[in-house]
C-alpha cells in the first residue's frame, strides 16, 4: 500500500503514528515536512480530503500562531494556508495519506481508519 506520512520526528504523536503504520506491516514514505513541506495545493487537498477546515489543520499551540495574528477569527482560509506554507511548523501533524484516504492522525490511532 502506498502510504505517506508528513512527519516531525520531534513530535510524540507523529512518532507514534509512524510506529503504528510500521507495526501494521507497511513501509511508508516519510516526508520531514518541516524541511520538505507540501505545496499549497497539496496541503489544501489533504485538508479537504481529511474532512477538516483549514483552521482545524493549523497548529494553534505554536507561539507563531498568535504572533502572526492567526488567532483572529477574521483571518480567512487563504491567509491561513499562506502562513502554513511560509511557516511549516504551523501545519498540524501528522497528516497521513493512503489509497483509503487522508487523516490528521491526532490521536495517532486515527491512522487505523485508513490502513
Amino acid at each position: 500500500m502506498d502510504i505517506t506520512i508528513f512527519h516531525n520526528p520531534r513530535c510524540g504523536t507523529s512518532r507514534n503514528t509512524l510506529e503504528l503504520i510500521r507495526a501494521a506491516g507497511h513501509a511508508p514514505h516519510v516526508i520531514a515536512y518541516l524541511s520538505s513541506p507540501p505545496t499549497r495545493a497539496q496541503l489544501a487537498s489533504m485538508i479537504a480530503q481529511a474532512g477538516l477546515s483549514v483552521r482545524e489543520a493549523v497548529r494553534s499551540k505554536e507561539s507563531l500562531y498568535g504572533e502572526l495574528g492567526l488567532d483572529d477569527p477574521a483571518v480567512g482560509d487563504d491567509a491561513l494556508l499562506d502562513a502554513m506554507i511560509a511557516h511549516p511548523i504551523l501545519i498540524n501533524r501528522p497528516f497521513v495519506t493512503t489509497p483509503n484516504g487522508v487523516r490528521l492522525c491526532r490521536p495517532a490511532e486515527r491512522v487505523r481508519e485508513i490502513l
